[in-house]
């Protein structure tokens, strides 16, 4: 009897590759050299009857076919995995609260959290936006999540915040920040800035300003938006420039030229809360399975 179906390594590097973007970012994802992915991709779409990616020097992106396998290939990853948790006593069972910045991947977060949801059929979940200095501030005593992700700068100076307990936070993610724009602006930005911020309870708009500040560079607000959803259209409008991690960019903006007198932004990473003293079994198992979600 001829063998029906996929090989699920394969595509787990499918998924890998489709994600990334390129071959070489999907196959540090899979921690395997890029001449293996290849050969691995190779052999799906041999299996698969037609091409899977479109393959540019920018790097890949799915085919028709390609989009459709990977909606299958996410469920069926999902399951499998969650019918070893199952086997291995570790199925997650029960409510779980999260509590997560809007900078973290807003193009990707719903997916991961469906999948995390599709792997863990029997628990309930429950996902709060916060903003970061929120999340770090209440990352001991507040009732209202069980587990926190939030955006730290990379300044060079440690930070205390969200540790509790004196355990350290994990960092699951870390990316550049950079000046954005619309990418249809009509002409280059030029001082005085006009920015567009969110409220002064985000560390990062604080920080932008600060950074303006110190560097003597001149601005004005032109617009105030209440979320990163918020910033997004405001850029795309072409009402200013702000600054976003990577991931937050998207369709419509654009990094600024580095050469319009802005000043050098730092990195920032994403931490996962450590866990709190006495927390229960569930919410210790979930922050070991979100973590490799989140990476």
């Amino acid at each position: 009897m001829s063998q029906r179906g996929f090989d699920l390594t394969q595509l787990r590097t499918f998924v890998a590759v489709a994600e990334s973007g390129s071959v070489s970012a999907g196959a540090e994802r899979v921690f395997l050299s890029q001449s293996s992915v290849s050969e691995q991709l190779k052999k799906l779409e041999e299996r698969a009857g037609q091409p899977l990616f479109l393959r540019s020097k920018q790097g890949v992106s799915a085919t028709p076919a390609g989009s459709r396998l990977l909606d299958h290939a996410r469920r069926i990853i999902a399951m499998s995995e969650a019918a070893f948790e199952d086997l291995q006593g570790r199925s997650l069972d029960g409510e779980l609260r999260i509590a997560i910045t809007d900078y973290y991947r807003p193009h990707d977060i719903a997916r991961i959290l469906k999948a995390f949801s599709e792997q863990h059929p029997r628990l309930k979940l429950h996902v709060t936006v916060l903003p970061s200095a929120v999340i770090d501030s209440k990352a001991d005593d507040d009732a209202s999540f069980d587990i926190g992700l939030s955006l730290r700068l990379v300044t060079g100076n440690p930070r205390a915040a969200g540790r509790r307990s004196g355990a350290p936070s994990t960092v699951v993610r870390r990316e550049k920040l950079l000046w954005v724009c619309a990418a249809d602006a009509q002409q280059r930005p030029a001082a005085p800035y006009q920015l567009v911020l969110l409220p002064s309870s985000c560390q990062l708009q604080r920080f932008v300003v600060k950074l303006l500040d110190e560097h003597k560079v001149p601005y004005l607000i032109s617009h105030s938006a209440s979320g990163v959803a918020g910033l997004q259209l405001a850029l795309k409008a072409g009402l200013g420039i702000s600054c976003l991690n990577e991931s937050s960019i998207g369709g419509g903006l654009l990094a600024c030229p580095t050469n319009v007198g802005l000043p050098a932004l730092p990195a920032v990473e994403f931490h996962l809360l450590p866990g709190r003293l006495g927390e229960s079994e569930l919410v210790s198992n979930a922050r070991t399975a979100l973590m490799r979600l989140f990476a």
